[in-house]
């Protein structure tokens, strides 16, 4: 069972990226915080998703504007095991972390 920081990243630029994979045999209860780095606007889209590439049913932001230096939250997200959490961002400028706590099934 983890807790604290459980997965992190500066994704690239207009790619979806795989920041969190919740383990087989476990939950998740989690937390996302977008950070934008650069003083301008940004554009981000976030799922909730069993695949890298995400579904229209999966996304929980979808062209959501964080302005410059902002942060964009998501809190107490429960999810199954196999779920993946997966953002895309209009830049490189973002800081990803996803932070909470992983709970066995078995």
């Amino acid at each position: 069972m983890a807790s604290g920081i459980l997965g992190q990243s500066a994704p690239s630029a207009t790619s979806y990226t795989t920041i969190y994979t919740v383990p087989s045999t476990t939950y998740a209860v989690a937390n996302i915080s977008i950070a934008n780095r650069e003083s301008t606007s940004m554009t981000v889209r976030v799922a909730l998703t069993s695949d890298s590439t995400p579904t229209n049913a999966e996304f929980i932001e979808y062209e959501t504007t964080i302005p410059g230096y902002g942060v964009l939250e998501r809190t107490g997200i429960s999810m199954e095991s196999g779920k993946r959490i997966v953002v895309y961002i209009s830049n490189a400028d973002a800081s990803v972390s996803v932070y909470g706590i992983e709970q066995s099934t078995v």
